[in-house]
């Protein structure tokens, strides 16, 4: 695998590959696996959820894919919302049908996620980064991410990211990527921290 994979960006064709891979690459991941688990067990609803945030994001002409699908970035641009009003309350529905009893920790965290969002400048939101389980450890993530932040870099924007997997907190920082805060999962869960990369 070259350094530097082929970078494109999604288009309204890659749907399904781009939601796919994001229930892939998240499907253990730690926060989300708890956050997503319903009293029946399972994960075949796991794509439902995934896909009304990746509609949401796509229609912004964000999202890249790197290495012919090996890993996807999905970004919100300044100024911009992760999910329309009608899809804010299409989240609720299928947490709601699909989670029973844990629906209301899941939306309490959604609230946290929410609330730690910064508002004091604008800047690009990376909503999702991930990694196709049967590429991982080649630095495919890493490099579309660093493709990313070149391109942010010469609008001269800062970026934001919630990181909810420790193991990719260290990945971050060597990005530029500062820890500016924290919150937890309802309960004493896994935690998210909320990182900040300055505007260069």
């Amino acid at each position: 695998m070259p350094t530097r994979p082929q970078v494109r960006r999604a288009t309204p064709a890659d749907r399904d590959r781009v939601v796919d891979l994001v229930t892939l690459a998240f499907e253990h991941d730690p926060l989300w696996s708890r956050a997503l688990a319903r009293p029946g067990g399972g994960t075949d609803h796991h794509r439902r959820y995934w896909g009304l945030l990746v509609d949401g994001a796509m229609r912004h002409g964000a999202t890249w894919l790197a290495a012919d699908g090996a890993a996807v970035a999905v970004w919100v641009p300044p100024g911009e919302t992760e999910l329309t009003g009608p899809q804010e309350r299409e989240v609720v529905e299928v947490l709601t049908e699909e989670l029973g009893p844990g629906a209301d920790d899941c939306l309490t965290l959604l609230g946290r996620f929410e609330t730690s969002h910064p508002r004091h400048e604008p800047h690009y939101y990376l909503s999702l980064l991930g990694t196709h389980p049967d590429h991982r450890g080649r630095g495919i993530g890493m490099a579309l991410l660093a493709h990313n932040l070149a391109l942010v870099d010469l609008e001269g924007s800062p970026a934001y990211l919630e990181s909810s997997n420790p193991a990719n907190d260290a990945r971050y920082r060597g990005a530029g990527f500062e820890p500016v805060g924290s919150f937890a999962f309802p309960g004493g869960g896994p935690v998210v921290t909320t990182m900040w990369r300055p505007a260069r």
